[in-house]
């Protein structure tokens, strides 16, 4: 026959304890029921289920871990956590909140001379959405790792991921800027309006060319322009973006996508009895089916009294002042549609007016050497977007040299200025186009400043939704 005590509580009173002499085992509360300790008791021999008890803020700081307690560690530096003085048993756990751990790495410290593993030194978790598991053995291993996660339990989210490059936000889309070579490579594609979303936004500027050197040289052409702006990432692009024309479209796939950033071409020289004087064409850029032509070179007097045209490329190099009728050189060459640049600007060559022409911008021609008193041309006018969230210029027309004018002709969207003439005053030297802009390298003046500029390097941005 079975008894049953119903009471409200159960008491050691005077040491008694309550003895089930027909049974080994002892069953508190049925099916549904909790069985609570009183405030401030504490349980003993029941052992521990190898779980422990997450810690749901996280820790920013070092600290010193506890036995039986999980943590979220969140923090933008490099910290620590020490472990507590082994006990057999003794278990701890943390996880990487941030998914940042590559960036800012972890330190496991042990208690004093314990060991992590066998190894009586520090561990380093230095893996994104890392997590493990510590627990104490004995004096031999110490602590061991006895479960390791990275990053596998997070959701996957239904667009594009990839790495490469300098990476920002804007709003929901992911910014890749390449001022140098890289690759881009995707390790996921969209999967939410696919075929929008894996359809990449982005820009190619090649690196300007060379201003043309002794004297009156012509300024470099800018580097080849091209860009789309992809209805699933969009922005306010240049008035030339090409979506749509269906070749200028990437729809990216995973896989990895070398990209090439060109140079900037060398100025033209100074000597005016060599043909060392035109400068060089700027290099190409690319991604994926995408190439955008090195700037064309602007020209300088040749030694041979012959008439240099400007060179061609994404657009066109400025004629030289000094050697007769010498014309701009040929920009969208070779063609794309639209145009990845323009013509630069014919030099003027009247022995008391010499002045070369402007090198070709993403959008303008280069202007023409100006009579009265000889000024250089103003580089074409470059193209603006705002794909890394900022309106920017780029891809100007270096600024034509003059042989006698005291004045220059200014900057457009990154080219250089065109070098000073000599009369009445030595004048200032050319400058060279900025930097991951392709802007067109300033022509040559007179005299002691006719060495030509070199071309800005060119640039490679892609934009993408990334949430």
């Amino acid at each position: 026959m079975t008894s049953t005590i119903k009471v409200n509580n159960i008491q050691n009173q005077c040491g008694a304890n309550i003895i089930n002499e027909n049974s080994n085992t002892i069953t508190l509360g049925a099916s549904g029921d909790t069985i609570a300790l009183a405030s401030g008791a504490s349980q003993t021999g029941f052992g521990r289920t190898g779980t422990v008890d997450w810690q749901t803020t996280p820790k920013t700081s070092t600290f010193t871990a506890v036995d039986g307690e999980g943590y979220f560690v969140n923090s933008g530096s490099a910290l620590t956590m020490n472990l507590p003085a082994g006990s057999a048993g003794a278990i701890v756990a943390v996880s990487d909140y941030a998914r940042n751990f590559q960036t800012y790495n972890l330190t496991v410290s042990p208690n004093g001379s314990e060991k992590i593993g066998g190894i009586a030194q520090d561990a380093t978790l230095n893996v994104n959405g890392q997590a493990a598991t510590f627990v104490y053995v004995d004096s031999t291993k110490g602590w061991v790792n006895v479960q390791n996660a990275e990053d596998t339990e997070t959701g996957i989210p239904p667009y594009i991921g990839a790495t490469g490059g300098t990476i920002t936000t804007s709003g929901n889309c992911k910014i890749h800027t390449f001022t140098g070579p890289g690759t881009f490579t995707v390790c996921r594609i969209a999967t939410t309006c696919a075929p929008v979303n894996n359809l990449v936004s982005y820009m190619v500027i090649a690196g300007g060319g060379g201003g043309g050197g002794y004297y009156a040289g012509g300024g470099g052409g800018a580097g080849g322009y091209r860009e789309v702006v992809s209805p699933g990432s969009p922005y306010t692009g240049s008035p030339t973006q090409g979506y749509p024309t269906p070749g200028n479209r990437i729809t990216v796939t995973a896989t990895s996508y070398p990209i090439t950033v060109g140079a900037g071409g060398n100025g033209g020289g100074d000597d005016s009895g060599s043909g060392a004087n035109n400068g060089c064409n700027g290099s190409n850029s690319t991604f994926s089916t995408i190439t955008s032509a090195g700037g064309g070179a602007g020209v300088g007097h040749d030694g041979a009294g012959t008439q240099p045209t400007g060179g061609s490329g994404g657009s066109g190099g400025g004629g030289t002042g000094n050697c007769g009728p010498s014309n701009g050189g040929a920009g969208n060459t070779p063609p794309t549609t639209p145009a990845q640049g323009t013509n630069g600007g014919n030099a003027q060559s009247a022995p008391s007016d010499r002045a070369g022409g402007g090198g070709g911008g993403a959008t303008a021609v280069g202007q023409a050497g100006q009579p009265s008193p000889g000024t250089g041309g103003s580089g074409g006018a470059g193209a603006t977007s705002s794909i890394n969230a900022t309106p920017t210029a780029r891809a100007g027309g270096g600024g034509g040299g003059s042989g006698q004018s005291p004045t220059s002709a200014a900057p457009v969207a990154g080219g250089g200025k065109g070098g000073l003439g000599s009369s009445p005053a030595p004048g200032a030297s050319a400058t060279a186009g900025t930097a991951n802009t392709g802007g067109g390298g300033g022509g040559g003046g007179g005299g002691p400043s006719s060495s030509g500029a070199a071309g800005g390097s060119g640039l490679v941005i892609i934009r993408y939704r990334y949430q």
